[in-house]
């Protein structure tokens, strides 16, 4: 079967291709622009990708190799229905669809049981982590991962795995695709609101998730939150956090969203792999090393990490305070919210999330899918709503800021950068100004 992919080089659809060639597929695609990650998929031999995405280019690859599945990024229909090479598909009768469609399929013609990662905030670490877990304790597994890992590619197809490790995007209903056989929920907070229009809409759609899950470990506050109770049709476990803090705050990695991550991981792992010792495993995790954007240190002293919601502030805060405490430093953060839209739903929802920072610099959000009928929120409108203002400043992401990130390095203050954006975003602004 050939398999085309629109998109290649995206951190979701690359990861996919490099798996279906890795399972046998012959595998083409197409971006807008070259890119490291399009030479890395090169060298991993996926040869065949075509930089540029017109009608001509697609019209001559179907010809000279009939194409059988287009496989495309949720944002294509949206951004641009009208894509020359979605319509070319489409007029000659070839399979079109979202990554997940596809992704099915390789896990059932290969035998796969699936073991999904799903929630708002903490579902990349969480993925990754049962990867690693497998991996330490040597089993074979094929998995998918939405982010850089230092032990693996972000997508991996292995010969003689028994399960496939997803993380499972709710974004544009994506994990409704699924069936999984184990399904670990992360934490559930309302996001994506031109997805999810209504808190309810959010929530049904978590439980229709839930639903579709034959065996599910979540925590109890999600549990709460979804209104789900343990059921005689199917395996619940539910995870109350404060009942067994002494066991997982025995784990020794920083910060207590990644330990409380680093349980979920070990339940799925003990459960499925049937090893009941957890210190075992409380061991193996305190090797993690971790991932790309996730307090991922760039130079001394300043880190970048994807935190983007007010959920995901609170873990990164949980991990650079213990950090910043051990280390004896002030704590320095740079703030760059990700979209608009989000922060009209968002603004009475950041509290004291960024509790314990000495500095806080809040910029202009990171634009992107707006809706152009909303007003642009500036930082200092943002700012008000916190419940303590008095260490937060509205700023650019100017040669002012560069200034004043320098001199906080040169006082020996750690600087944490946490922002959720892709192209020309804080965290690329970082890594470009303050080379190693």
């Amino acid at each position: 079967m050939h398999i085309f992919f629109s998109g290649i080089g995206g951190t979701a659809i690359g990861p996919l291709a490099l798996i279906a060639k890795q399972a046998g597929y012959t595998v083409s695609g197409s971006d807008k622009q070259d890119s490291q990650y399009i030479d890395y998929l090169r060298k991993h031999g996926i040869s065949d990708i075509h930089i540029g995405q017109s009608l001509t280019q697609i019209e001559e690859r179907h010809r000279q190799e009939p194409i059988d599945w287009f496989v495309y990024t949720s944002a294509l229909p949206l951004e641009n229905p009208n894509a020359p090479e979605l319509l070319f598909c489409k007029d000659n009768n070839i399979k079109t669809s979202k990554r997940d469609e596809l992704l099915n399929q390789i896990i059932s013609d290969k035998g796969l049981r699936l073991i999904a990662i799903a929630g708002t905030h903490g579902k990349t670490t969480t993925t990754a982590m049962t990867i690693w877990l497998f991996q330490q304790l040597g089993l074979p597994v094929s998995y998918s991962v939405g982010a850089k890992i230092p032990f693996g590619d972000m997508g991996h197809y292995q010969e003689g795995s028994k399960y496939f490790i997803y993380e499972c995007d709710e974004f544009d209903r994506n994990f409704l695709a699924f069936h999984p056989h184990v399904s670990l929920l992360t934490g559930v907070t309302w996001d994506h609101h031109e997805i999810f229009p209504t808190r309810e809409d959010y929530q049904q759609a978590f439980r229709d998730f839930i639903a579709q899950s034959t065996n599910i470990i979540m925590w109890q506050e999600d549990a709460d939150y979804l209104n789900i109770n343990p059921s005689k049709e199917k395996f619940i476990k539910i995870l109350d956090s404060s009942v067994i803090r002494n066991d997982f705050q025995q784990i020794k990695l920083a910060g207590l969203y990644n330990r409380l991550d680093a349980w979920l991981a070990m339940q799925a792992v003990g459960f499925v792999a049937h090893e009941p010792d957890m210190d075992k495993l409380s061991g193996l995790m305190g090797k993690f090393p971790g991932l790309q954007r996730r307090m991922e240190q760039i130079m001394p002293n300043l880190y970048s990490d994807y935190a983007h919601t007010p959920e995901k502030i609170r873990g990164a805060m949980s991990v650079a305070l213990e950090i910043a405490k051990e280390t004896n430093q002030k704590l320095v953060v740079i703030y760059e919210p990700l979209t608009n839209r989000r922060q009209h739903y968002m603004l009475d929802d950041y509290g004291d999330c960024f509790a314990g920072a000495n500095k806080l610099y809040w910029i202009p959000s990171y634009l992107a899918r707006e809706d152009p009928s909303q007003r642009i929120i500036p930082p200092e409108e943002l700012i008000s709503h916190l419940p303590d203002q008095s260490f937060a400043k509205a700023s650019e992401r100017d040669d002012a800021l560069k200034s004043a990130i320098r001199k906080h390095l040169d006082d020996g203050d750690m600087v944490v950068c946490m922002a959720g954006g892709g192209g020309d975003s804080l965290d690329e602004w970082i890594r470009r100004e303050f080379k190693r």
